[in-house]
């Protein structure tokens, strides 16, 4: 699956090719992009807030996804790392429409675009109600929250984040439980002083 910027990819054929593809590709402005692999750091932080969400949300209507499943945006279609969607989003098995949280850990070479174009995009989404930054090279966590006029508030190892959406609290600790990095090795020092 190739496209060029003189002949933009049509949605369904992206999706068609998704299927069939050994990689994942992103949909950006009728471009078909590749994703790179992740780092160990990357996949635990996912992970962690994956199964933090999920555990909390028992027991209600709320579905959490993994880096697997596309959200789409206007015409594009992008693979966040974690992803909640709390209303029927049953219309396709490959991607949803309505989520109320989206969360992306930050890579050096993810960053800028997370943090800029993607987040502009989702903030447009509008069952969107927090959009969350997880750096995995540093213990620092942004939330852009609607309630807030997407106005972001930063968290680090000690704190707790409240997503009001969804009426669940997590700990920083516990997003970055094994993950490697001088913030936590300083963090875990410090409590067995």
């Amino acid at each position: 699956m190739i496209s060029n910027p003189v002949n933009p990819i049509s949605e369904q054929d992206y999706l068609q090719g998704e299927l069939l593809a050994a990689t994942k590709h992103e949909l950006i402005n009728g471009q078909v992009c590749a994703m790179a692999g992740a780092s160990e750091n990357h996949n635990l932080l996912s992970a962690n807030m994956l199964t933090e969400l999920k555990n909390q949300l028992k027991g209600t209507p709320c579905r959490t996804f993994i880096a697997d499943m596309k959200v789409k945006v206007g015409h594009d279609f992008y693979y966040p790392d974690v992803m909640v969607v709390c209303q029927q989003d049953n219309v396709h098995n490959y991607y949803k429409n309505a989520p109320v949280i989206i969360v992306e850990v930050l890579s050096k070479s993810t960053r800028r675009f997370d943090k800029t174009n993607k987040r502009l995009q989702y903030q447009q989404i509008p069952s969107l109600e927090e959009y969350v930054l997880i750096e995995q090279d540093s213990a620092e966590i942004e939330v852009f929250s609607r309630q807030n006029h997407w106005q972001s508030a930063y968290y680090y190892l000690g704190d707790e984040i409240t997503f009001t959406s969804l009426g669940v609290t997590v700990r920083v600790e516990d997003i970055y439980y094994q993950v490697n990095n001088e913030d936590v090795l300083e963090f875990l020092r410090g409590r067995s002083a």
